[in-house]
């Protein structure tokens, strides 16, 4: 089996890139996969120190096969970053996987995503292979399929990755169109659709939602992880999209995790649950409206 390259996209916070790439070193892959390192310009004044350090530590970069490093000589933005990255290298090599700078790793990552790869490369209906998990939902079986597409550490094939559209307009009249949208929203519990509409309307810049509804109206699947490799650590108040709670944590599984194909391949129904009853949990109006009072008390 030939290891996928990983791409990795980074910005402006030098020691989240640091903690991201040394976990990365730790994994038993890592000597035999080439890496792609993608680093945007600065945004404005302000973030040009911190770019200039990151790519002090990219460049300081080793224990991989191979390390590739593409500097953006302009701000380019998340968005359009990972698009055209994927893009690039998924047409090249047929398989990707991606990471961002705020990301940990647990040692058996690599391993899993080239497992899960392999194993499904030519199964139509799966499209995603994702490896973090913040349900902590004892119930999930170690691996099962769900349609939604996680963004934290994630693969995907060409043959998948054709299916993404950027265009969220007409994602978002196909969901409305089909009466998908409460489905989409994970039987109301998450406002997913709002995100898409917020992407239309220009107050995000997501192509993770896009990725999402692609696959999602093409009835195709993601493998998902009920043991996850890998936990973010950008919710600390640095990161362009990310808040400061720890409502999507996780505890990374430091031991093999298997793949065996699952058959037949259909949306799990365990799976499913486990996002709603997390999304009822913690984001509902009460649940926001507590978190609100703990943040206001600890200021």
């Amino acid at each position: 089996m030939t290891t996928a390259p990983v791409l990795l996209f980074v910005y402006n916070r030098p020691l989240h890139t640091h903690q991201t790439i040394e976990a990365l070193k730790k994994n038993t892959l890592a000597s035999e996969s080439v890496l792609y390192i993608y680093s945007d310009a600065p945004r404005s004044d302000a973030d040009v120190e911190n770019v200039k350090k990151v790519r002090e530590v990219i460049r300081a970069t080793n224990g991989f096969k191979q390390v590739n490093i593409i500097e953006r000589e302009h701000n380019w933005g998340l968005a359009r970053n990972i698009i055209d990255g994927v893009t690039s290298m998924v047409n090249q090599h047929g398989r990707v996987i991606v990471l961002e700078d705020d990301l940990l790793t647990a040692p058996y990552f690599l391993q899993y995503m080239n497992d899960a790869l392999e194993t499904y490369r030519d199964e139509p209906r799966v499209g995603h292979i994702y490896a973090c998990d913040y349900t902590q939902n004892e119930a999930l079986p170690d691996t099962y399929l769900i349609k939604w597409t996680g963004s934290w550490g994630w693969a995907t094939w060409d043959r998948a990755w054709k299916y993404f559209n950027p265009d969220g307009q007409y994602l978002l009249d196909e969901l409305k169109r089909r009466k998908l949208t409460r489905t989409f929203d994970f039987n109301g519990t998450y406002r997913y659709t709002r995100m898409l509409q917020q992407q239309v309307e220009g107050k995000n810049n997501s192509w993770a939602i896009r990725w999402n509804a692609s696959l999602f109206l093409n009835d195709i699947l993601s493998l998902n992880v009920g043991k996850s490799l890998v936990r973010n650590i950008g919710f600390d108040g640095s990161g362009t999209h990310c808040g400061n709670d720890r409502l999507y944590d996780s505890v990374l599984h430091m031991q093999p995790l298997p793949v065996v194909k699952i058959s037949p391949i259909e949306e799990s129904t365990i799976g499913r649950q486990a996002f709603e009853q997390y999304y009822r949990r913690t984001n509902s109006f009460i649940a926001k409206a507590i978190r609100r009072i703990r943040k206001i008390i600890r200021l």
